[in-house]
């Protein structure tokens, strides 16, 4: 199976698909001018069109009324989810409103609940969610690494290879006690045995190298 691409409205300076014919995008509301931009055809694009201020002509569009229990980006993980995607990588979805950054991240943890795993590209930051895994990062990598729980409680959290590192660590969700880590130039590590973590890091996204040791 291919990648899920999700593309919304947020801040992305610039949006490089190598896509394939196993592939498949999805456009949230504005995110479809994004698209159209960086010479990129969606598959389909959905949303209630609020933000876009109108809807796009074409047969592969899905409107819905505003008054909604889904965000626009949840809306087309959820479609990816049922044509059987487990791999997502989403544009635009970081920066501007808090509270649409914030659901976001949330959108991780569903996207872990449901057996698959996504990363929010951005223009400087990149989140990944890694629930009972880990992610490996090679030492190419340089600048800032948070890493935070989404679950209440996440036990067994092993942090190896950056500045600050740690052996059978928990966190909890109120608890931002590894916020600011550092790449050091040499291979590195999160891992955890029993919970959701958000891992967010700085410089390039590393695309294959972020789901290297995720659940494939």
């Amino acid at each position: 199976m291919g990648i899920c691409y999700v593309i919304g409205a947020g801040e992305c300076e610039k949006i490089d698909i190598n896509r394939t014919k196993e592939d498949y995008v999805i456009c949230a509301d504005a995110g479809y001018s994004a698209a159209l931009k960086n010479g990129i055809e969606p598959d389909l694009t959905v949303g209630d069109f609020d933000s876009f201020g109108s809807i796009p002509q074409g047969k592969n569009v899905i409107v819905h009324p505003p008054e909604k229990d889904d965000t626009d980006s949840m809306l087309a993980v959820k479609i990816g989810l049922e044509k059987g995607y487990k791999t997502f990588i989403l544009y635009g979805m970081l920066g501007g409103r808090l509270d649409h950054t914030f659901a976001n991240i949330q959108l991780l943890s569903f996207l872990c609940e449901h057996g698959a795993k996504g990363l929010l590209v951005g223009s400087h930051y990149h989140v990944t969610a890694v629930k009972n895994d880990s992610i490996s990062f090679k030492k190419e990598n340089e600048g800032m690494i948070s890493v935070f729980s989404l679950s209440n409680q996440s036990l067994g959290i092993d942090i190896k290879g950056l500045k600050y590192q740690v052996t059978n660590f928990s966190l909890s969700s109120s608890n931002p006690m590894a916020v600011s880590n550092e790449f050091m130039k040499t291979n590195s590590l999160v891992s955890v045995e029993n919970g959701t973590l958000a891992v967010m890091w700085e410089g390039k996204p590393f695309l294959n190298d972020a789901f290297r040791n995720q659940n494939s």
